[in-house]
Protein backbone atom coordinates (compact mmCIF):
# COMPACT_ATOMS: atom_id res chain seq x y z
CA UNK A 1 0.00 0.00 0.00
CA UNK A 2 3.01 2.20 0.92
CA UNK A 3 5.54 1.83 -1.52
CA UNK A 4 7.46 4.12 -4.51
CA UNK A 5 4.82 5.58 -7.17
CA UNK A 6 5.39 7.14 -10.32
CA UNK A 7 2.30 9.58 -9.91
CA UNK A 8 1.12 9.53 -6.64
CA UNK A 9 2.44 10.48 -2.74
CA UNK A 10 1.27 8.08 -0.26
CA UNK A 11 1.48 8.59 3.54
CA UNK A 12 -0.12 6.84 6.81
CA UNK A 13 -0.02 8.36 10.36
CA UNK A 14 -2.60 7.52 13.24
CA UNK A 15 -4.58 5.10 10.60
CA UNK A 16 -5.19 7.97 7.94
CA UNK A 17 -4.10 7.12 4.65
CA UNK A 18 -3.24 10.02 2.96
CA UNK A 19 -3.18 9.83 -1.07
CA UNK A 20 -1.81 12.79 -3.27
CA UNK A 21 -1.77 13.60 -6.75
CA UNK A 22 1.89 14.34 -7.86
CA UNK A 23 2.04 15.82 -11.23
CA UNK A 24 1.98 19.38 -10.12
CA UNK A 25 3.16 20.72 -13.17
CA UNK A 26 0.23 19.45 -15.08
CA UNK A 27 -2.11 20.27 -12.28
CA UNK A 28 -2.29 17.13 -11.50
CA UNK A 29 -4.31 15.86 -14.79
CA UNK A 30 -4.48 12.02 -14.88
CA UNK A 31 -2.40 9.98 -17.11
CA UNK A 32 -2.33 6.39 -17.35
CA UNK A 33 -0.21 6.24 -14.80
CA UNK A 34 -2.10 7.72 -12.18
CA UNK A 35 -5.25 6.31 -13.57
CA UNK A 36 -3.26 2.92 -12.93
CA UNK A 37 -2.10 3.77 -9.74
CA UNK A 38 -5.03 5.11 -7.83
CA UNK A 39 -6.75 2.09 -9.02
CA UNK A 40 -4.43 -0.02 -7.67
CA UNK A 41 -4.49 1.67 -4.10
CA UNK A 42 -7.82 2.21 -3.79
CA UNK A 43 -8.32 -1.74 -4.46
CA UNK A 44 -6.10 -2.87 -2.17
CA UNK A 45 -7.52 -0.86 1.14
CA UNK A 46 -6.96 -3.01 3.87
CA UNK A 47 -10.41 -4.21 6.09
CA UNK A 48 -8.17 -4.69 9.07
CA UNK A 49 -8.42 -1.96 10.92
CA UNK A 50 -5.04 -0.31 9.75
CA UNK A 51 -6.45 2.13 7.83
CA UNK A 52 -9.67 3.85 9.03
CA UNK A 53 -10.09 6.87 6.99
CA UNK A 54 -8.54 7.65 3.39
CA UNK A 55 -7.71 11.46 2.68
CA UNK A 56 -7.14 12.31 -1.44
CA UNK A 57 -5.64 16.12 -2.51
CA UNK A 58 -3.49 17.51 -4.59
CA UNK A 59 0.18 18.52 -4.95
CA UNK A 60 0.92 22.34 -5.71
CA UNK A 61 -2.07 25.16 -7.27
CA UNK A 62 -4.71 22.52 -7.59
CA UNK A 63 -6.42 19.72 -6.69
CA UNK A 64 -6.74 18.02 -10.59
CA UNK A 65 -7.33 19.57 -14.01
CA UNK A 66 -9.28 16.28 -15.17
CA UNK A 67 -7.71 13.85 -18.06
CA UNK A 68 -4.05 14.75 -19.71
CA UNK A 69 -5.34 16.40 -22.96
CA UNK A 70 -2.45 14.87 -24.40
CA UNK A 71 -2.94 11.65 -23.08
CA UNK A 72 -6.76 11.73 -24.18
CA UNK A 73 -5.37 12.92 -27.64
CA UNK A 74 -3.12 9.60 -28.14
CA UNK A 75 -5.74 7.21 -26.90
CA UNK A 76 -8.14 8.47 -29.82
CA UNK A 77 -6.12 7.56 -32.00
CA UNK A 78 -6.30 3.81 -30.99
CA UNK A 79 -8.74 2.89 -32.26
CA UNK A 80 -12.33 2.35 -30.79
CA UNK A 81 -11.91 -1.19 -29.27
CA UNK A 82 -8.66 0.23 -27.28
CA UNK A 83 -10.45 3.48 -26.51
CA UNK A 84 -13.48 1.32 -24.93
CA UNK A 85 -10.64 -0.47 -22.67
CA UNK A 86 -9.07 3.17 -21.58
CA UNK A 87 -12.34 4.34 -20.72
CA UNK A 88 -13.18 1.22 -18.27
CA UNK A 89 -9.98 1.41 -17.00
CA UNK A 90 -11.27 5.10 -15.73
CA UNK A 91 -14.89 3.71 -15.09
CA UNK A 92 -13.41 1.41 -12.48
CA UNK A 93 -11.09 3.49 -10.95
CA UNK A 94 -14.15 5.71 -9.93
CA UNK A 95 -15.78 2.89 -8.93
CA UNK A 96 -12.69 1.79 -6.70
CA UNK A 97 -13.15 5.04 -4.62
CA UNK A 98 -16.91 4.62 -4.25
CA UNK A 99 -16.48 1.13 -3.10
CA UNK A 100 -13.59 1.34 -0.30
CA UNK A 101 -14.34 -0.29 2.54
CA UNK A 102 -13.59 2.78 4.77
CA UNK A 103 -14.66 6.62 4.53
CA UNK A 104 -12.88 8.80 1.94
CA UNK A 105 -12.23 12.54 2.29
CA UNK A 106 -11.30 14.41 -0.70
CA UNK A 107 -9.53 17.87 -0.02
CA UNK A 108 -9.90 19.83 -3.15
CA UNK A 109 -8.14 23.23 -3.88
CA UNK A 110 -7.30 25.41 -7.06
CA UNK A 111 -9.49 23.89 -9.95
CA UNK A 112 -11.04 20.37 -10.58
CA UNK A 113 -12.41 20.32 -13.99
CA UNK A 114 -13.61 17.04 -15.88
CA UNK A 115 -12.70 13.94 -14.84
CA UNK A 116 -11.39 15.27 -11.00
CA UNK A 117 -15.27 15.81 -10.71
CA UNK A 118 -15.85 11.78 -10.96
CA UNK A 119 -12.64 11.73 -8.22
CA UNK A 120 -14.09 13.91 -5.76
CA UNK A 121 -17.87 12.59 -6.20
CA UNK A 122 -16.99 9.33 -5.80
CA UNK A 123 -15.41 9.69 -2.13
CA UNK A 124 -17.94 10.18 0.36
CA UNK A 125 -16.82 13.52 1.63
CA UNK A 126 -15.56 16.82 0.06
CA UNK A 127 -14.28 19.41 1.20
CA UNK A 128 -13.51 22.46 -0.83
CA UNK A 129 -11.38 26.11 -0.66
CA UNK A 130 -14.04 28.95 -1.32
CA UNK A 131 -12.08 30.34 -3.95
CA UNK A 132 -11.78 26.40 -6.45
CA UNK A 133 -12.89 26.44 -9.89
CA UNK A 134 -15.19 23.92 -11.42
CA UNK A 135 -16.33 22.61 -14.49
CA UNK A 136 -17.55 19.72 -16.56
CA UNK A 137 -15.42 20.96 -19.12
CA UNK A 138 -15.84 18.01 -21.66
CA UNK A 139 -18.81 19.17 -24.14
CA UNK A 140 -16.27 22.18 -24.67
CA UNK A 141 -13.62 19.51 -26.04
CA UNK A 142 -16.35 18.06 -28.13
CA UNK A 143 -16.49 15.10 -25.94
CA UNK A 144 -18.94 14.08 -22.75
CA UNK A 145 -18.71 13.73 -18.75
CA UNK A 146 -19.28 10.16 -19.82
CA UNK A 147 -16.86 7.87 -17.34
CA UNK A 148 -17.93 10.27 -14.25
CA UNK A 149 -21.48 10.76 -14.77
CA UNK A 150 -22.69 7.87 -12.67
CA UNK A 151 -20.93 8.90 -9.58
CA UNK A 152 -21.50 12.47 -10.45
CA UNK A 153 -25.26 12.55 -10.65
CA UNK A 154 -25.69 10.14 -7.70
CA UNK A 155 -24.53 13.44 -5.92
CA UNK A 156 -26.07 16.05 -7.57
CA UNK A 157 -29.35 14.60 -9.40
CA UNK A 158 -30.30 14.99 -13.01
CA UNK A 159 -31.04 18.67 -13.52
CA UNK A 160 -28.06 19.55 -11.82
CA UNK A 161 -26.17 17.82 -14.27
CA UNK A 162 -28.33 19.15 -17.26
CA UNK A 163 -27.22 22.31 -16.56
CA UNK A 164 -23.67 22.29 -15.65
CA UNK A 165 -22.64 19.34 -17.86
CA UNK A 166 -24.68 20.63 -20.78
CA UNK A 167 -23.16 24.11 -20.53
CA UNK A 168 -19.74 23.23 -19.02
CA UNK A 169 -19.72 26.73 -17.57
CA UNK A 170 -17.35 27.18 -14.68
CA UNK A 171 -18.50 27.24 -11.26
CA UNK A 172 -17.47 28.43 -7.84
CA UNK A 173 -16.85 26.38 -4.47
CA UNK A 174 -20.25 28.35 -3.46
CA UNK A 175 -21.81 27.11 -5.84
CA UNK A 176 -20.18 23.84 -6.03
CA UNK A 177 -22.02 23.04 -2.30
CA UNK A 178 -25.46 24.72 -3.70
CA UNK A 179 -25.76 21.82 -5.94
CA UNK A 180 -24.32 19.24 -3.46
CA UNK A 181 -20.95 18.21 -5.38
CA UNK A 182 -19.05 19.07 -2.37
CA UNK A 183 -20.06 19.12 1.38
CA UNK A 184 -18.33 22.18 2.53
CA UNK A 185 -16.39 25.34 0.87
CA UNK A 186 -14.39 27.28 3.35
CA UNK A 187 -11.58 29.77 3.88
CA UNK A 188 -8.39 28.07 2.73
CA UNK A 189 -7.35 28.51 6.20
CA UNK A 190 -10.00 26.77 7.53
CA UNK A 191 -10.06 23.63 5.56
CA UNK A 192 -7.64 21.73 7.48
CA UNK A 193 -9.33 22.41 10.77
CA UNK A 194 -12.17 20.59 8.67
CA UNK A 195 -10.55 17.95 7.79
CA UNK A 196 -9.39 16.97 11.49
CA UNK A 197 -12.46 17.98 12.76
CA UNK A 198 -14.03 14.58 10.34
CA UNK A 199 -11.20 12.47 11.10
CA UNK A 200 -11.68 12.56 14.73
CA UNK A 201 -15.60 12.48 14.09
CA UNK A 202 -14.95 9.13 12.12
CA UNK A 203 -12.09 8.04 14.86
CA UNK A 204 -14.61 7.83 17.62
CA UNK A 205 -17.21 5.79 15.46
CA UNK A 206 -16.57 2.30 15.21
CA UNK A 207 -14.52 0.81 12.69
CA UNK A 208 -16.67 -2.01 12.05
CA UNK A 209 -19.77 -0.09 12.13
CA UNK A 210 -18.53 2.26 9.82
CA UNK A 211 -17.96 -0.52 6.73
CA UNK A 212 -20.92 -1.53 7.44
CA UNK A 213 -22.82 1.01 7.70
CA UNK A 214 -20.81 2.14 4.11
CA UNK A 215 -21.99 -1.18 2.68
CA UNK A 216 -25.99 -0.48 4.01
CA UNK A 217 -26.23 2.72 2.41
CA UNK A 218 -24.37 1.52 -1.41
CA UNK A 219 -26.94 -1.34 -1.01
CA UNK A 220 -29.78 0.50 -0.45
CA UNK A 221 -29.20 3.39 -3.31
CA UNK A 222 -27.33 1.02 -5.88
CA UNK A 223 -28.12 1.41 -9.53
CA UNK A 224 -28.63 -2.24 -10.22
CA UNK A 225 -27.75 -1.66 -13.38
CA UNK A 226 -24.43 0.08 -12.96
CA UNK A 227 -22.26 -2.16 -14.74
CA UNK A 228 -24.45 -1.98 -17.92
CA UNK A 229 -24.22 2.22 -17.42
CA UNK A 230 -20.43 1.60 -16.75
CA UNK A 231 -20.18 0.04 -19.92
CA UNK A 232 -22.08 2.26 -22.27
CA UNK A 233 -19.98 5.05 -20.75
CA UNK A 234 -16.59 3.76 -21.35
CA UNK A 235 -18.34 3.32 -25.19
CA UNK A 236 -19.50 6.69 -25.34
CA UNK A 237 -16.04 8.10 -24.79
CA UNK A 238 -14.11 5.89 -27.02
CA UNK A 239 -16.46 7.02 -29.47
CA UNK A 240 -16.29 11.27 -28.84
CA UNK A 241 -12.63 11.20 -28.39
CA UNK A 242 -12.36 9.63 -32.07
CA UNK A 243 -15.01 11.87 -33.10
CA UNK A 244 -14.53 15.02 -35.22
CA UNK A 245 -15.77 17.34 -32.50
CA UNK A 246 -13.62 15.56 -29.98
CA UNK A 247 -9.98 15.86 -32.08
CA UNK A 248 -11.14 19.40 -33.04
CA UNK A 249 -11.88 20.12 -29.53
CA UNK A 250 -8.41 19.25 -27.90
CA UNK A 251 -6.66 20.67 -30.97
CA UNK A 252 -8.26 23.78 -30.04
CA UNK A 253 -7.32 23.51 -26.10
CA UNK A 254 -3.63 22.35 -26.92
CA UNK A 255 -3.49 25.52 -29.78
CA UNK A 256 -5.08 27.57 -27.36
CA UNK A 257 -7.49 28.88 -29.38
CA UNK A 258 -11.09 28.61 -30.11
CA UNK A 259 -12.96 25.56 -31.53
CA UNK A 260 -14.44 25.89 -34.52
CA UNK A 261 -17.89 25.46 -33.97
CA UNK A 262 -17.67 28.37 -31.75
CA UNK A 263 -17.52 30.88 -34.68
Amino acid sequence: MLQNYQTLLTSLKEKVLTITLNRPQVHNAMNAAMIAELTEIFKNIPVNGTVRTVVLKGNGKSFCAGADINYMKTIATFGFEDNVADGEKLAALFMAIYQCPVPTIAMVHGVAFGGANGLLAACDVVIAEENTRFAFSEVKLGIAPATIGPFVIKRIGEYGAKELMLTGKRFTAEEAKSWKLVNYSLPQEKTEEKLQNMLNEFKTAAPQAVQKTKQMIKKIVSDNDIKETLNYTAGLIAELRASQEGQEGMEAFLEKRKPEWTK
